[in-house]
């Protein structure tokens, strides 16, 4: 079954992303963030599917990190920051895990903008 990946064009309500994310897989659903543009795409079996319909939109590798998000659980613990294409040689980052606490915090931004928890 093919997920379908969303790019937000509008705020969309935490009961919202949770119906997506029982359809995707389980509790939690894959979302992708431009950091540059603020643009959050969600769902898709791995984040390299959002990363790509992104691109597609004319994103930048550079500026797409990939998160999990879990709208059930507590506020602190809703954005995992930990991906595949979190491993970016060319910018010296080597982790799955986003190091960066600014980037981190750019990306708790938008998202928080996209999403009405």
């Amino acid at each position: 079954m093919e997920m379908k990946i969303r790019i937000l064009d509008k705020q969309v309500t935490r009961e919202e992303l949770g119906r997506w994310a029982l359809e995707a897989h389980g509790d939690m659903i894959k979302a992708v963030v431009d950091v540059q543009r603020e643009m959050l795409a969600v769902g898709g079996e791995l984040h390299s599917d959002a990363e790509a319909v992104l691109l597609e939109q004319n994103s930048r590798q550079e500026d797409l990190w990939g998160i999990n998000l879990y709208p059930a659980k507590p506020v602190s613990d809703r954005i995992e920051y930990h991906s595949l294409i979190n491993i970016k040689p060319r910018q010296k980052h080597s982790s799955m895990e986003i190091q960066d606490p600014g980037i981190r915090e750019r990306i708790s931004r938008i998202v928080n903008r996209w999403v009405d928890w």
